[in-house]
């Protein structure tokens, strides 16, 4: 089960990870279904590897959706019951009790929210959009952001991951 069902794919990229056998190999596949020239799939999948390392979840296989707000919003109200715009939001297939997903997570980004919160806070869109790949994927790492302590402790792996790529 996948919570995306996306015919209409502008471009689609795969990378396998390290090639150091002695460390789990990543395997991220990139999916533009909105055009996102502000962040290359290099950089992209960097950012999903570092945050995976620090989560200590590195061998997972990640789909990586950039997404507008309607679609992000449709999931939001799907899967959670809420239709509010939200960033980013991250699904977890890899405890299944099916027979093992590919992927074994799914990652969605808004575009369109990166743009707007990055012109609110007169930032650049690449570090906003850097921000939400990061959050979404230490989010499969278990980190939460819902209480006030769990809130502080995914804002400092948050600025972790993202000096790590700098």
């Amino acid at each position: 089960m996948r919570a995306h069902s996306l015919p209409e794919q502008i471009e689609r990229g795969r990378t396998l990870g390290s090639s150091d056998s002695s460390e789990p190999k990543t395997s991220v596949s990139v999916i533009r279904t909105v055009d996102v020239p502000e962040l290359d799939d290099r950089e992209a999948l960097q950012a999903v590897a570092a945050a995976l390392a620090h989560g200590e979840r590195s061998g997972l296989r990640v789909d990586l959706l950039f997404v507008d707000d309607p679609t992000l919003r449709d999931l939001h109200e799907q899967f959670l019951d809420d239709p509010t715009l939200t960033d980013v939001m991250a699904f977890d297939y890899s405890q299944a009790d099916e027979v093992a997903l590919d992927p074994e997570a799914e990652v969605y980004v808004s575009v369109d929210r990166a743009r707007a919160v990055a012109l609110e806070r007169e930032d650049p869109v690449h570090d906003e959009l850097l921000l939400y790949i990061v959050h979404g994927c230490l989010h499969l790492c278990g980190f939460d952001d819902h209480a006030d302590e769990d809130r502080d402790e995914m804002r400092a792996a948050e600025r972790v991951v993202l000096a790590s790529l700098s």
